[in-house]
């Protein structure tokens, strides 16, 4: 039995959260393991949930992931797993890692070393500007900016890496095989999946919901070893990036002059992990480094449980 078509297949047949299939596949030592009830690595609570699982998965359910990974490969499309050994190293460090991700382009162990730039769809001149500058910033010191593809701060991020001669990587709110959104995107996706990775947690059609954009924050945030919010409104998903990347025990990094708009937020969640104040050109002067030393200092910055101002 196929390993991917088993994920798969158990994902297909999950009545909970995907994440919580993913931990369940992974702790009994496989999808395969699971599927045929070698379950002994794992509590009773854990094999009782594995033997539920596992009898929701009919032949014509397996059948379907066989096809679907022989169709998506026919389109140049990669599936990982959570069992593969390419599986993305800082997602498989969250707690709710996705069991499988569809993928556009290349991943490479070199995209750890990342940083997700994030902010509003209508973002203001100056918002664009830093945007522009801490993406192409990052991508010449050789770290991989992740980002939604989304207009505003997203697209100015993506494009300002590639300008730089970077790697980007654009995690999807969609079906990787379905229409882009936003269309007007389309040819910067070409451009992201010739020098990064279009990345998708969901299945291939599946199309863009009011659910799906948070849930893709997960991945965005679980890929990267922080993130940098550049200007969001009060309703911004980039507040949701924002909490997720603390949940994770990662860095954030917002500007000064988001200290109003997320006073809500930093009130619940951003004021569990203060640091001093740092500013823009500190953050980036601790990149200018030599290579063991920049990889070793950009962890330092944005690995762990805190958030910082930085001033602009």
């Amino acid at each position: 039995m196929n390993e991917q078509a088993a994920v798969l297949a158990l994902t297909e047949a999950t009545q909970d959260e995907w994440y919580k299939t993913a931990a369940l596949i992974v702790e009994a030592g496989g999808a395969t393991a699971l599927l045929e009830g070698r379950t002994g690595t794992l509590d009773e609570d854990q094999r009782d949930a594995a033997e539920r699982l596992a009898s929701r998965v009919t032949p014509d359910i397996l059948e379907r992931a066989e096809a679907l990974i022989r169709n998506v490969q026919a389109q140049g499309i990669r599936l990982i797993t959570v069992l593969d050994e390419d599986y993305p190293l800082n997602l498989h460090q969250i707690y709710n890692r996705p069991p499988f991700l569809f993928i556009r382009g290349q991943l490479r162990s070199s995209d750890s070393r990342s940083v997700a730039v994030v902010g509003t769809r209508q973002p203001s001149e100056a918002g664009l500007e830093h945007a522009r500058t801490f993406a192409g910033r990052l991508a010449s010191e050789k770290i991989t900016v992740f980002s939604g593809l989304a207009m505003g701060i997203d697209t100015a991020a993506h494009e300002a890496a590639l300008d730089a001669g970077g790697r980007t990587v654009a995690v999807l709110g969609h079906g990787i095989r379905a229409r882009l959104y936003p269309p007007a995107n389309a040819p910067l996706a070409s451009r992201i999946a010739h020098h990064g990775a279009l990345v998708s947690q969901f299945w291939p059609d599946a199309p863009p919901t009011r659910s799906s954009f948070p849930m893709r924050n997960v991945v965005m945030s679980g890929m990267a070893l922080g993130t940098v919010v550049i200007e969001a409104t009060s309703t911004s998903g980039a507040r949701n990036q924002a909490r997720r990347a603390l949940e994770h025990g990662k860095r954030v990094f917002l500007l000064e002059s988001l200290a109003s708009i997320f006073h809500e937020e930093s009130d619940k969640v951003i004021k569990r992990y203060p640091t001093p104040s740092i500013t823009c050109d500190d953050a980036h002067a601790s990149l200018h480094q030599d290579n063991h030393q920049r990889v070793w200092a950009l962890t330092t910055i944005v690995a762990g449980q805190q958030a910082s101002w930085c001033r602009t």
